[in-house]
């Protein structure tokens, strides 16, 4: 039986829970008042595990009017994503509740918004687990807001374990920040996708400073979604079932692609065909990405063709179908992306067409997400020996590691206190800083064993639902009755000749822009190399063309192939397909010679496909530059500065071949096999326009982005 208490808190809390949805006979769902009474009733700390579309946010929205009626300060909540920010501010706002957020992209609106909380105006903040490092925010409202707070909800819970599958270094400052508040203040954590072992990493940095941690977890079953996989044996396959079959989808939702390239080519294909999708990704400006969220949210497409990048915050409740061309990582990734559907609606639609090169875009991503401990070194004495801070630029041209690597590895080293973020940069905390090599491996083993789950659930002949349970330590999963595994395929399997003739049209259609350096990195003097700027006119090469990206659905697939396997001469196939992109290049003057960039690692591929294309061409074959001391040194993966230190005056061109090209009346065709940094590319186009060549066209057959 209740206390009085309790029943007097349910009261409360019951009324405020139907001030905030609008309706008088609302009532809380299994779990979400003993949350809240946990909060506020209790103070805890809690960790809610409940899955997608339970009613997270209501929890701590109640909780809040709850604690500022108590005259508690703000609710502050860290929030992984600006999608996410939007939907909860408007959600607190037609609720009655003053939400403001402080973010990367209102930096203009923060005056206003800190006058708001100096003025005690303010019922929630939200900010990223970034802002909690960024000097000012640190400095000038950090220790304000964690002294006055009357709440801290860690919203995506799952991104603070790195056992988690979707792990962010920023969220581990949320550790350093728990230990600042007061010991009466309540938090809440929230995720709907966390195993046992992220629970258990959760809770004990929830617990930083000796507080114990209530878990409240609910069963993760989806009652609207209905599962299914269909393996088909090509990308023509899978991107012509979609052609023929997007139109069957109830209502409108998401396509998930693994790579920006694929996602952006399956919405032109889609458009081609009809459809009225549009491409979300990483690459995305963010203000089209708020304008293509409200797109999908009031029906204005059938699809938004997504990667990653749509994923935690987005909230259509009436979301009708989540596609897959091609698997996630994990079961538990997977669960996290498929959750968007079927919030509010009795019915969505969840059907995945893996792929076979879903594990080569899985081993891509996984080798970028690691520190290492050369790399760790490195950059620890770099700031150790300057004595003052240094920006990721200055640090780019002392040690050998690419920006997106580098920004990961400072901010682990800043969370683990080895480093610290300053007006300016990076400096030294001084502190000794050891490489977890046992961790970092038992990490990796995880995720393989991820990997073979999600495999496993391709091929799983039981409940698809229940396996996700499992895959998340559901102790509640049964069979569902709806999957395709339960109840038979729900979906249609043909795949009409017409939409695969117009998927392969689509796929074989080569040709992507490869866009010339405009810049010399920044600090080369430090690497003996004495450029800086803007890259003159007369020595820059033009804008170029790539047959196809690595990732590509169409080609990338033979090329990665290609390039995987021994050096030997090109295959006709490819030569064919470079015919209709040089035929509809657009160059204002056609090329009138062939060179090549000398290759170390295939020099037969390179040397047969730039003879190749002169003989098809009927252009002058001027062979291969001449390398000095070997060659460029280095291998691809690190950043623009060590890459052009390592190609650097690293091409000659013998005595003919500079008589040859002073007296060309055209542009040079400069062939690679293989286009990364571009580095290569522009150190040798510079050694031909300084030998007179009027242009250089860059041509590879494959581009690495």
């Amino acid at each position: 039986m209740e206390t009085t208490t309790a029943s007097d808190l349910r009261t409360q809390a019951t009324t405020v829970l139907r001030r905030l949805v609008g309706r008088d006979d609302a009532d809380f769902r299994e779990g979400q008042f003993e949350a809240v009474e946990a909060i506020v009733g209790a103070r805890q700390r809690a960790l809610v595990v409940q899955r997608t579309g339970w009613g997270k946010s209501a929890v701590y929205f109640v909780s809040t009017a709850l604690r500022r009626a108590e005259g508690a300060g703000p609710t502050v909540i860290v929030s992984p994503l600006l999608a996410l920010m939007r939907d909860q501010v408007a959600a607190a706002e037609r609720a009655g509740i003053h939400a403001v957020t402080m973010n990367s992209a209102n930096a203009d609106e923060w005056g206003r918004v800190s006058a708001a909380l100096a003025a005690d105006e303010v019922d929630v903040l939200l900010v990223s687990p970034e802002r909690l490092n960024n000097p000012r925010f640190r400095d000038e409202q950090l220790p304000d807001l964690a002294r006055r707070c009357g709440l801290l909800v860690v919203d995506e819970a799952h991104c603070v374990s790195d056992w988690g599958h979707d792990f962010r270094p920023d969220y581990r400052r949320i550790r350093d920040l728990l230990t600042t508040l007061p010991a009466d203040t309540p938090v809440l954590a929230t995720t709907a996708t966390a195993n046992a072992r992220v629970v258990t990493d959760v809770v004990e940095q929830l617990g930083a400073g000796g507080h114990e941690v209530l878990t409240l977890r609910g069963g993760l079953a989806r009652d609207s979604l209905r599962l299914g996989v269909l393996p088909l044996t090509s990308p023509e396959q899978r991107l012509a079932w979609l052609i023929a079959h997007l139109g069957d989808l109830p209502g409108s939702g998401i396509v998930y692609a693994l790579t920006v390239s694929g996602a952006e080519d399956v919405a032109a294909a889609l458009r081609e065909a009809g459809y009225a999708v549009r491409a979300y990704t990483g690459r995305t400006d963010p203000a089209d990405r708020e304008e293509l969220e409200r797109m999908l949210r009031d029906n204005e497409v059938k699809a938004l063709v997504a990667t990653s990048a749509l994923g935690m915050g987005f909230d259509k409740p009436d979301l009708g179908f989540v596609l897959h061309l091609g698997a996630p990582s994990s079961p538990v990734a997977y669960y996290q992306q498929v959750g968007r559907a079927g919030r509010a609606t009795e019915r969505a639609d969840v059907l995945l067409l893996p792929g076979p090169e879903d594990k080569d875009i899985w081993a891509y991503f996984a080798s970028a997400s690691m520190p290492r401990q050369e790399q760790a070194d490195a950059v620890l004495r770099a700031l150790a020996e300057s004595g003052k801070a240094l920006s990721t630029v200055a640090l780019e041209s002392i040690v050998d590691i690419r920006r997106t690597r580098l920004d990961l590895l400072l901010k682990v080293l800043d969370v683990d206190g080895a480093v610290q973020r300053v007006p300016g940069g990076w400096t030294s905390t001084g502190q000794p800083w050891t490489y977890d090599a046992e961790r970092y491996g038992r990490v990796t083993q995880a995720r393989v064993r991820e990997q073979e789950l999600m495999l496993a659930y391709e091929r799983t002949s039981e409940c698809r639902m229940a396996f996700l349970q499992e895959s998340l330590d559901d102790e509640t999963a049964a069979p569902c009755g709806r999957c395709d595994n339960c109840a038979g395929p729900w979906f249609p399997t043909d795949v009409p000749d017409v939409a695969v003739t117009t998927a392969r049209g689509r796929l074989e259609r080569a040709g992507v822009e490869l866009e010339p350096r405009a810049q010399w990195p920044t600090g080369m003097d430090r690497l003996g190399v004495p450029v800086k700027g803007k890259i003159p006119a007369d020595e820059a090469m033009s804008p170029g063309y790539a047959l196809a990206r690595l990732t590509d659905l169409g080609w990338g697939q033979a090329l990665r192939d290609r390039l995987r396997g021994d050096d030997a001469p090109v295959d006709e196939s490819l030569l064919r397909a470079c015919v209709p992109v040089l035929r509809d290049w657009g160059w204002s003057q056609r090329p009138v010679a062939v060179m090549a960039v000398p290759s170390r690692r295939r020099p037969q591929l390179v040397e047969s496909f730039g003879a190749g294309l002169a003989q098809m061409g009927r252009l002058q074959w001027l062979g291969s530059l001449e390398p000095v001391d070997g060659g460029p040194v280095g291998e691809a993966g690190g950043n623009s500065a060590f890459r052009l230190a390592g190609v650097w005056e690293r091409f000659v061109l013998t005595p003919d071949q500079q008589a040859a090209v002073a007296g060309l009346t055209g542009p040079v065709l400069l062939v690679d096999d293989l286009a990364s940094s571009r580095w290569t590319l522009t150190v040798a186009a510079r050694a031909l326009r300084r030998a007179g060549a009027p242009a250089v066209l860059p041509f590879v057959l494959a581009l690495e982005a």
